[in-house]
């Protein structure tokens, strides 16, 4: 059996994770890491104090590079193959019924964007596959592109990818079929779409927000967000905090709606009648913790990132 290499991988907005998850007057007992890829965040937060880290992902490639990361610290990191969404029942099968902390870095990892056989990138020929775990019962992105009527294309291209031109870029999928891999799908697009400029001026590759959407749609990202959150909040104990790092305005607007209304409280004012709620958590980050500008230059992936943090009540 070929040893899996380790991967030189910089985990993200990592001082401000620290920070808000591993104070050094009260290191957790127990975290959760949602979102493992190669142990960076993990590895990180047992050195900062924490006493045992739950770690799940889906990718089975990147669970054995965040084994060997990780093989150092023994019996305190626990290592399972499955989604964050599974979080609550993995718990109590380790004995935990409540955690000090739970970190989700969500989104596709650098390693998966890495490895041309994935498909999650255009950059260089690969399968269109771009599921997080290839073993699972998700359609590849493949399937999608070759099987989807030109109208669902559509509604995915403009609805999680934010594509202007999602019509018009459907049809031409469509008439196109069928692909196999990542440059044969990329081409298409790239002759049916004009390139468009960033705000720092670079150039956009028009297939960037197709790819993103494919994406989202095979691997349920939005969904398994919004499953999520209310079940991580649930399995904190009071004064427990969750720290959610995001790379679109989808995925952040979820988790900005749902910290905002788990804080808010209503109280029927004397004379009224309303229907009351009780404030669940405290936000931590009124407003998302974002990338310095020396971060971005060590880490140019880290540009888009957003952290928002809230403590149980």
């Amino acid at each position: 059996m070929t040893e899996t290499p380790l991967i030189q991988h910089i985990p993200v907005l990592l001082d401000a994770v620290l920070t808000g998850l591993c104070p050094p007057y009260a290191p957790p007992a127990r975290v959760i890491d949602g979102t493992l890829g190669a142990g960076g965040h993990t590895r990180a937060l047992l050195e900062a104090g924490a006493r045992e880290v739950l770690g799940f992902d889906l990718d089975p490639a990147a669970l054995e590079i965040a084994r060997q990361t990780l093989l150092p610290y023994g019996d305190r990191a626990h290592l399972v193959h499955a989604s964050y969404t599974q979080m609550k029942e993995e718990a109590a099968r380790h004995g935990w019924d409540n955690v000090d902390a739970i970190l989700l870095d969500v989104g596709v990892s650098s390693m998966q964007l890495d490895r041309p056989e994935r498909g999650f990138s255009f950059i260089r020929d690969g399968a269109l596959d771009m599921r997080f775990d290839p073993s699972g019962n998700n359609p590849s992105a493949a399937e999608v592109v070759n099987l989807w009527s030109e109208s669902d294309l559509a509604d995915i291209f403009f609805t999680y990818g934010e594509e202007r031109n999602s019509r018009r870029l459907a049809r031409a999928i469509v008439k196109n079929r069928p692909y196999q891999t990542t440059t044969q799908l990329a081409a298409v697009i790239e002759q049916n779409a004009p390139r468009e400029k960033r705000r720092d001026g670079k150039r956009i590759h028009p297939a960037t927000r197709i790819f993103q959407a494919l994406r989202i749609v095979v691997n349920d990202e939005l969904g398994m967000i919004e499953r999520v959150l209310p079940s991580a909040i649930e399995l904190l104990k009071p004064g427990g905090r969750l720290a959610i790092i995001s790379f679109h305005s989808l995925e952040d607007r979820i988790v900005k709606q749902t910290f905002k209304e788990a804080s808010e409280e209503i109280i029927s004012p004397p004379g009224m009648q309303l229907a009351e709620k009780k404030a669940i958590v405290r936000q931590i980050t009124r407003k998302p913790i974002e990338a310095t500008d020396a971060e971005i230059v060590q880490n140019p992936r880290s540009r888009s990132a957003k952290l928002r943090i809230v403590e149980k009540l």
